[in-house]
């Protein structure tokens, strides 16, 4: 049986030891749709998704010959244990059975390509890829810490579910059972170099990268699909791969009608300069609130992004042409996009105050729900989640470059949390494989060389990324501002979707009720208050958050 990397809906229950002179049995895992990946002597055993994008050199320092991705990580396991980890190029999520050693594995890639959950009560671990394999596994208590988090990010950052009783497996990490000691073998650790050397010998360490990395996320002997939104990012993603695929390229924009601003003019004089294959959707209100539902269905934890719905409906269009999809994404975690700006300038101006006031500043900074909580929660659920920590504390301070610290963080969480399990879910939804090439662990590893003055200098963000690509683009895509998809999701409440969304979020049997004040609901949905508190966006999250909690009951 080959396992689906597509739709991995694997389970795997081990049972933990009961007693110091029990002995853990790997046949007494309990496996659901999968077959373990056997090592060539049979002491090792894989379950999981593995892309790898070394396979060949691997194979050919093994002297193996046609084994799958999961086979050569078994034989790697084998002979080295945990540190064969770090030859690994590639996106994985997996268990790894060693029966000589009587141990269970969970490890993950280190930018957290692909998920694993596990449950985290009784005498029985659950593990899955999938968040929603898990239902039949743990109660239904909310984790109200990972609540705070997904109202001021939109999205549940670190190890923690909206479950109490699951987690998610971090990137870089490993686990082991029946012990649950847990490891890092990577993270991102600044380690700046050529500080004396200049933008131009950056960026062309840069290209030089690029030009190496991105054939390797382009499909063999078909067509590729890139989502394009006319940004530097997705750009340079849509240039590189014209240039470097032998096969058709479709490229994929988005608009909302005429009643809402679009960057079609920047997308398609890029797809004409690209010579690809161009496809633009229009995305009506109505579209946006029918698919929801759908879309909160393939995703684990809630994503409270606009941008869901469009990932999504865009992967349905991109089915009829390829079945890998490449993006953009990561360009603004590793090379210094603009969210970074206010940060930094309250560093600039920071005082002990400040200091103090760091993980709340870091947290508004996502322009979400963090400054309404007090109001926005109920007072129990306030007064339980305030003083507990954020998981961002330990990076933001960190000893590393100020600019480092918040590219680290983004990657880290945003990357893992936020962007890579959207891109990832929506684009399975469609049976295509995303693939995020900026997002590559040696990409992230060169952003964390590069002096932080040529990532965000003054207000040129991306310095280095520009001038690594500035041939490949017109002058006007490398030199514009960046601006950001924006969904018109306050023009979509305003007009189209806020008595749906009154039958949602003020019915006294809905799922948040137990854990929102029903007053302060009422205000955002009657837009009242500052007309700069973005209502729409806060909305957008909450209604997210309810249809998810609706389909995961």
């Amino acid at each position: 049986m080959v396992l689906n990397r597509v739709n991995p809906c694997w389970l795997i229950g081990v049972n933990l030891l009961s007693s110091p002179d029990r002995i853990f049995s790997p046949e007494e895992l309990t496996l659901s749709a999968c077959s373990p990946v056997d090592s060539p002597q049979k002491t090792v055993q894989i379950i999981g998704e593995v892309w790898l994008r070394n396979h060949h050199d691997l194979q050919q320092k093994l002297g193996s010959i046609n084994q799958t991705d999961p086979q050569l990580v078994a034989h790697l396991w084998e002979e080295k244990g945990a540190d064969c980890l770090n030859d690994l190029r590639g996106n994985f999520a997996f268990v790894v059975v060693d029966r000589a050693k009587e141990i269970l594995y969970l490890v993950r890639d280190p930018v957290g390509s692909y998920t694993l959950y596990y449950t985290i009560s009784g005498q029985k671990r659950w593990i899955a890829p999938r968040l929603k394999t898990l239902l039949p596994h743990h109660n239904q208590e909310l984790d109200l810490v990972a609540l705070r988090d997904y109202l001021s990010c939109a999205f549940v950052a670190g190890e923690r579910t909206l479950w109490s009783q699951v987690r998610e497996l971090r990137p870089g990490m490993v686990l082991q059972f029946p012990e649950e000691k847990k490891w890092y073998y990577w993270q991102p650790q600044e380690n700046i170099i050529g500080e004396d050397q200049s933008l131009v010998w950056h960026g062309n360490k840069l290209r030089s990268s690029l030009n190496s990395i991105i054939p390797e996320y382009l499909p063999k002997s078909q067509a590729v699909g890139v989502y394009l939104s006319g940004g530097l990012d997705s750009s340079c993603i849509t240039a590189l791969a014209s240039q470097l695929h032998d096969y058709p390229v479709h490229t994929y924009s988005i608009h909302f009608g005429k009643e809402s601003p679009n960057e079609l003019e920047f997308s398609s004089l890029v797809a004409e300069h690209c010579q690809t294959q161009h496809h633009i959707l229009e995305i009506s209100p109505q579209q946006m609130w029918r698919e929801l539902p759908t879309v909160m269905d393939h995703l684990d934890d809630p994503i409270g992004d606009p941008l869901t719905v469009p990932n999504y409906l865009l992967a349905q269009l991109a089915k009829n042409h390829t079945d890998v999809i490449v993006n953009g994404e990561g360009g603004d975690p590793c090379f210094g996009g603009p969210k970074n700006q206010p940060m930094l300038l309250n560093q600039l101006y920071e005082s002990e105050s400040y200091q103090q006031e760091i993980e709340k500043s870091y947290l508004l900074s996502f322009k979400k729900c963090a400054q309404d909580l007090p109001k926005l929660l109920k007072p129990e659920v306030w007064n339980t989640v305030k003083n507990e920590p954020t998981v961002f504390r330990e990076d933001l301070f960190s000893s590393e470059e100020y600019l480092n610290r918040l590219m680290g963080i983004n990657i880290k969480f945003k990357g893992a949390d936020h962007i890579l399990t959207k891109v990832n879910n929506l684009t399975r939804s469609a049976n295509l494989e995303g693939r995020s090439p900026l997002f590559d662990q040696r990409i992230v590893e060169l952003s964390m060389e590069i002096p932080p003055q040529y990532k965000l200098a003054g207000a040129v963000e991306k310095a280095v990324l520009k001038e690594a690509v500035k041939d490949l683009l017109p002058e006007i895509i490398i030199n514009r501002p960046k601006s950001g998809m924006m969904v018109p999701v306050q023009l979509g409440f305003n007009q189209y979707w806020r008595r749906n969304a009154r039958k949602l979020l003020l019915n006294k049997n809905s799922a948040i009720a137990p854990y929102l004040n029903r007053e302060a609901l009422k205000d955002l949905l009657e837009f009242r208050g500052d007309v700069w508190r973005r209502f729409g966006i806060k909305l957008w999250l909450l209604v997210s958050l309810e249809i998810w909690l609706r389909g995961n009951r």
